[in-house]
């Protein structure tokens, strides 16, 4: 995923200048690092509501760490060039949660500056991993798109991901559910028989990113809607 994120974010974030960068609900930290790549020399900050994701991330010592909300970000207005979302306005509680949030990413970023927004999609896929990891909300590419219109932004470029392996979704979810195959969440390791599989599904995944790469190129179905766009300079 982070292949098909630098396929989309590359052409639109490569600048000599140094960014500053907010990686909005940054769990335990996996994608500060990788996001220096825009940052150049600038800072690289994560926030999140959760301290013992916090924690994990100080523990594999990540710095420049925020305890906060996404719907209320403690950062002044204009003070980032770039901020990400990864899976985040699937949580927020409340009807307009995922609106607060986006007004606050708004707020935050300097007039031209980047949000690049990656949610879950389709409502009709919600399932036991979703309510394992407590996620309220599934979104399509049009929906998702519009509320990002609404906060006030300009979309530079939408898509849906995780494509090639939305039918091995759909058969776990919506045909093995009955039968009590699909349970807990679907972030785990896989049995270590199956181990195997790794591999082979990191390089479907790959040639998304390979695909993605094409301007303009557009992937019509998926199992994550992403939306990438721009505080108005005016």
């Amino acid at each position: 995923m982070r292949e098909i994120t630098a396929a989309l974010l590359d052409p639109i974030c490569s600048s000599d200048r140094d960014w500053r960068v907010l990686d909005a609900g940054c769990g335990t930290g996996a994608n500060l690092d990788w996001l220096r790549r825009y940052a150049k020399n600038g800072s690289v900050i994560g926030i999140d509501i959760n301290a013992d994701a916090l924690n994990f991330c100080r523990s594999r010592a990540k710095s420049n760490l925020v305890q906060g909300s996404i719907t209320s970000l403690p950062f002044a207005d204009n003070s980032f060039d770039l901020i990400t979302s990864f899976d985040v306005l699937i949580y927020p509680p409340g009807v307009n949660a995922d609106n607060s949030a986006l007004r606050e990413i708004h707020r935050l970023l300097r007039p031209g500056g980047i949000c690049f927004t990656r949610v879950a999609a389709y409502n009709w896929m919600y399932g036991e991993h979703d309510k394992a990891t407590n996620a309220l909300r599934r979104y399509s590419l049009s929906a998702i798109t519009r509320k990002i219109e609404e906060a006030k932004f300009d979309i530079l470029r939408a898509t849906y991901a995780n494509s090639w392996l939305l039918p091995l979704a759909i058969a776990r979810r919506l045909i093995l559910k009955p039968i009590g195959f699909d349970r807990g969440s679907d972030v785990k390791p896989l049995a270590k028989g199956l181990q195997w599989m790794n591999d082979p599904l990191r390089r479907i995944l790959a040639s998304e990113s390979r695909f993605l790469r094409r301007p303009n190129s557009k992937l019509r179905f998926g199992l994550s809607a992403i939306c990438i766009a721009q505080k108005r300079i005016h």
